[in-house]
């Protein structure tokens, strides 16, 4: 058996390793489940995150810590096309443990709370938006893993933030998407939810492991687009690729939590942004947002050029115009528009999304590209959390957009609210402005002594 070089990965044997798999796909649709029947709606995306992030961390150097037939698939689809992953015996073996650990644990919760629950698209839903939304976030995890453990820089570069990227994309899917399908993402807990609750009816768990391996599949090509080098290849445009994806994947799950009415929303979309930094950082630097691009290029800090600024922004756009489309497919041609919430006024907007655009792009410009702040490992997680806080912070103002293209894209496809998305889009992007006038004040160091003693002076 060939296991992915992750973090360190032992040298253990068949055995040790099928057992890894089993505890931790056991674990974690034990989790799922309990979570559901006690109704912790509100905190059960962060209960799941947190269970597969130390799973992730405490068994990823023996297995590889997968837990997921999807994901297991995803890495033996990716070596088959030469890239790294899984040979399909190793596949074949982790696929059937992943599976009976998914009904043991279906099983287990069952008998803890005396009741199940169906697997199906929730009301007013079908087959299809519900295969919609497995496919959306499966694709988004196991990117995020071939990304993050798989690709072969992982040989060189021990990374300590895998866990916590691969960890957080549930929280991002289970409060937008988990209200349409029940964000299951993963084929053993799809059959082991389906088959514990088999006398109230089975068989939409075959709907729901087509599309999550649909979704696995569609995962390993755009990997081969953003890191072609892994398949010894060297086809261009996987900067423009790799803000595309990011800023689809992005926008889709802000529209799917506020058209879900999620009170979650600022979270789930900060934990989507802090595990796409971590996938995409290395590539196109994992703007996904023409403000932080805005900032980064007048800064000067990544040797962008201007034509290379254009194309990131062209790339979220175009991906944003995606996410929109998504979200409105998903719900069937549902919408919504930017604007004042409550009683707020223009100003108070306009001010709002100015001051906490202007943390995000801070927050990057320093953590990112600022010597004596740049962190190795922290740093996506110190830029998701900048939409925490003003998502929640403005969501009685704004509803802390802080993002020129999902603004804009607010406003698809009819036009729709396009005067107010041109407001925020102002605010933000002199956000992103003011954000490198402090940047330049506060790391003067990083501009050498002629800046550094103009600011003294001044």
């Amino acid at each position: 058996m060939r296991v992915p070089a992750l973090q360190g990965t032992m040298a253990v044997s068949t055995r040790t390793m099928l057992l890894s798999e089993f505890i931790g796909t056991y674990i974690l649709v034990l989790t799922f489940g309990c979570n559901v029947l006690s109704l912790q709606y509100d905190f059960a995306g962060v209960a799941i995150a947190f269970t597969l992030m130390v799973l992730l961390y405490s068994l990823g150097g023996v297995s590889g810590a997968l837990f997921n037939p999807a994901a297991t698939f995803a890495l033996g689809l990716c070596r088959a096309m030469g890239g790294p992953g899984l040979d399909w015996r190793t596949v074949a073996s982790y696929t059937v443990v992943q599976f009976l650990a998914g009904l043991l644990g279906a099983v287990s919760y069952t008998l803890l709370y005396g009741k199940s629950f169906n697997l199906e698209p929730a009301e007013g839903f079908g087959w299809l938006n519900a295969g919609l939304c497995e496919m959306l976030y499966t694709f988004m995890l196991c990117f995020v893993t071939l990304n993050v453990v798989v690709a072969r820089k992982n040989l060189q570069e021990k990374n300590q933030y895998y866990g916590l990227a691969i960890g957080l994309v549930p929280a991002a899917g289970l409060y937008g998407a988990g209200a349409v399908s029940g964000g299951c993402f993963n084929p053993a807990l799809a059959l082991g939810i389906d088959a514990s609750s088999m006398g109230a009816g089975f068989g939409w768990s075959a709907v729901f492991v087509l599309f999550e391996l649909l979704g696995a599949a569609a995962a390993c090509f755009a990997f081969a687009k953003v890191r072609p080098e892994d398949f010894r290849s060297s086809a261009p445009g996987s900067a423009f690729v790799a803000e595309l994806l990011g800023t689809w994947l992005l926008v889709a799950t802000a529209g799917l939590n506020v058209l879900a009415e999620s009170s979650a929303a600022a979270f789930s979309v900060a934990a989507a942004l802090t595990s796409l930094v971590y996938a995409l950082a290395d590539v196109s630097g994992a703007h996904f947002n023409p403000a932080v691009t805005l900032a980064i290029f007048v800064s000067g800090r990544a040797d962008l050029t201007t034509k290379q600024a254009a194309q990131h922004v062209l790339a979220q756009m175009l991906g944003a115009a995606l996410g929109c489309v998504t979200y409105s497919l998903v719900y069937v041609g549902g919408s919504f528009a930017v604007g004042p919430i409550g009683k707020s006024t223009w100003p108070q907007v306009v001010i709002g999304e100015l001051l906490f655009t202007f943390l995000l792009a801070y927050t990057v410009l320093c953590v990112v590209f600022a010597s004596r702040t740049k962190t190795s490992h922290m740093f996506g997680l110190a830029i998701g959390s900048c939409v925490t806080a003003g998502g929640f912070a403005l969501s009685g103002v704004s509803g802390g957009s802080l993002n020129p293209a999902l603004s804009l894209a607010t406003a698809l496809p009819w036009g729709k609210g396009l005067g107010a998305a041109a407001v925020y889009c102002i605010a933000e992007l002199l956000g992103g402005l003011v954000a490198v006038g402090a940047f330049q004040v506060t790391h003067q160091v990083e501009y050498g002594p002629v800046l550094g003693k103009f600011t003294a002076s001044s």
